[in-house]
């Protein structure tokens, strides 16, 4: 059992899944907002990744680490999506994402968040899970699929192209982007 903000007591979720969700959804919608670089994208592939675990719910409910399978699915799919959309582009169906500005989030937030969308797609993943979702880099790899010094190395290169990144950004400076 638990307190609400109001003080009444609520029966914890018997469904798995579910308590997956109240625990990890908000989390995981902020480390995704940075691999992807787009709030409404990120709360999608999050979500798409809850759809996953309620369709494999026998393989959900035996993962030793729920919200670290929950990432990885929500990773790929956002590749996939990725992917999708720039043979769209290509062949000229549709404009690219557009960053909406959400109140919820600071200055230093969208800024961070498009500085991080200047960069490949590799470093960029490779950052956002590494710094912002506090993963150490042995599961950065996990997630990504890729080995370890291969993190590595995106997080050499990354930090660099950010750091050139962020210093051409006009909110850093003071400026301002109306």
């Amino acid at each position: 059992m638990r307190s609400d903000p109001g003080g009444a007591v609520a029966e914890e979720p018997e469904d798995p899944i579910q308590r997956c969700f109240d625990a990890s959804y908000r989390r995981l919608v902020g480390q995704l907002y940075a691999v992807c670089g787009d709030l409404t994208e990120a709360e999608e592939v999050v979500a798409e990744a809850f759809a996953r675990a309620v369709a494999s719910r026998r393989t959900f409910e035996r993962v030793e680490r729920p919200e670290a399978w929950l990432r990885t699915v929500a990773v790929n799919v956002a590749r996939t999506r990725r992917r999708r959309s720039a043979i769209a582009e290509r062949l000229g169906r549709r404009p690219g994402p557009e960053v909406r500005r959400d109140a919820d989030l600071s200055d230093d937030r969208l800024a961070l968040v498009a500085a991080l969308r200047t960069l490949p797609v590799a470093q960029r993943e490779s950052l956002a899970l590494h710094y912002l979702a506090d993963l150490p880099v042995a599961e950065v790899a996990e997630t990504l699929g890729v080995a370890v010094g291969t993190v590595k190395a995106r997080l050499s290169r990354g930090r660099i192209a950010l750091a050139a990144a962020l210093a051409t950004d006009p909110l850093v400076h003071g400026g301002s982007r109306d």
